[in-house]
């Protein structure tokens, strides 16, 4: 067995970023920035006001003073004249500032009268300018690769850039093995149970970015799974669930390896987990899953995740690790790395005391996995412990 920081880097090594496509600016939320790109103009392309008020000669400014208002300007409506001595013009909010004005007087601190406005006696000092260019010039780089959250898309929106170069989604095809598998609303004979790991996976890949495609649950034949195996073709990555251990019925790894796969690994050191293999079918990198549901979601979260982040051009990374504080006593622990279904709340971590990998209605009220190394010694509440979000 292997550990996880290794298996980790191993499955880094099966995959690669894949190539960038131009997708439309309203289209790219959530989508990963593949090439660095460059502002189209200036923003704000015009010194503009910061506030509702007065445009004047900024020396002019002293309480008690005078102005005629000669004019407005407005956001999409300029003032074309000039600003001269004694003169103002009522300004808005992202309106241009009027030539020959250096500051704009908010209106809080003006009484007007007819077209004459008078300045109080405790002014603001502000000249509530924002100058051209203050959020950024023509041609200033927004970087690449970077996740496109609503803060980047509308950041581009402003650069001016109608389309983006965006990596290309993951393709990835999900294949649930087993005879004793049926698909939800269908009705189970007595030894048949429900495809859940399936389902979950769809969902966790594809809140990751990943495009998936669900196969046909596979029987444990091996002309059932060359059959899945040749429905994956076009895909970045495949991904069974079950069949991977050394059963009578677990045929993935023979069926796999006599498609030419290339072995990576077989097997962690980890708890839920420890039947875990990978390798390479020529472009089509392939990770074979445990059949239980808490190991084949935990396992999604701590390798296929990071996969998938990599393909999108994102860092090659393990899930952050942050600390909390135990909130019971806990025994020592066995052999293998183990993530625990946890419940993180105000700083501190309680731990479940069933971890059975069978249990999705605990996995489902858990909202972290606390983190073991192998024989980590007991520990006792209020110690600090490791765990991922989840």
């Amino acid at each position: 067995m292997i550990s996880v920081s290794e298996a980790l880097e191993h499955l880094f090594g099966l995959v690669r970023p894949l190539g960038v496509e131009d997708v439309a600016l309203a289209d790219c939320g959530g989508r990963v920035l593949g090439q660095t790109v460059f502002a189209r103009r200036t923003q704000p392309p015009f010194a503009a006001s910061a506030m509702d008020g007065y445009a004047v000669v900024g020396d002019e400014a002293v309480s008690g003073a005078s102005f005629q208002v000669i004019g407005e300007a407005s956001a999409g409506g300029a003032f074309e004249g000039v600003v001269g001595s004694g003169q103002a013009v009522r300004i808005f909010t992202g309106a241009p500032i009027p030539s020959g004005a250096t500051r704009v007087v908010i209106q809080e601190d003006v009484t007007r009268d007819g077209d004459r406005i008078t300045l109080g006696d405790a002014l603001d000092e502000g000249s509530h300018i924002r100058p051209a260019g203050g959020d950024f010039h023509e041609g200033t780089p927004l970087g690449a690769p970077r996740l496109l959250g609503p803060a980047e898309v509308a950041l581009a929106a402003a650069m001016n850039l109608p389309t983006l170069p965006v990596t290309r989604r993951p393709r990835v095809a999900i294949m649930a093995t087993g005879n004793e598998l049926v698909m939800p609303g269908e009705d189970p004979a007595a030894d048949q149970i429900i495809a859940s790991n399936n389902f979950g996976l769809k969902a966790m890949l594809e809140a990751r970015g990943a495009i998936v495609q669900m196969l046909p649950i596979a029987k444990d034949t091996p002309e059932a799974l060359r059959l899945g195996f040749q429905l994956a073709k076009g895909a970045d990555l495949v991904v069974t669930i079950g069949g991977a251990s050394v059963g009578d019925h677990d045929l993935v790894g023979p069926v796999a390896r006599d498609l030419g796969m290339e072995t990576s690994f077989y097997k962690v050191a980890m708890r839920p987990g420890k039947p875990l293999m990978a390798g390479k079918l020529g472009d089509l990198a392939m990770v074979g899953l445990p059949g239980n549901p808490v190991s084949a979601l935990v396992c999604g979260a701590i390798f296929l995740c990071p996969m998938i982040d990599v393909m999108l051009g994102l860092p090659a990374k393990a899930v952050p690790r942050q600390m909390a504080v135990l909130e019971h006593d806990l025994p020592e622990n066995g052999p293998r790395e183990h993530y625990m279904r946890a419940y993180f709340q105000d700083g501190g971590i309680s731990i479940f005391p069933d971890q059975d990998s069978s249990l999705l209605s605990i996995l489902s009220s858990s909202n972290a996995l606390a983190i073991r190394p192998p024989r980590d010694p007991a520990r006792k509440a209020g110690e600090q412990i490791e765990y991922i979000a989840f």
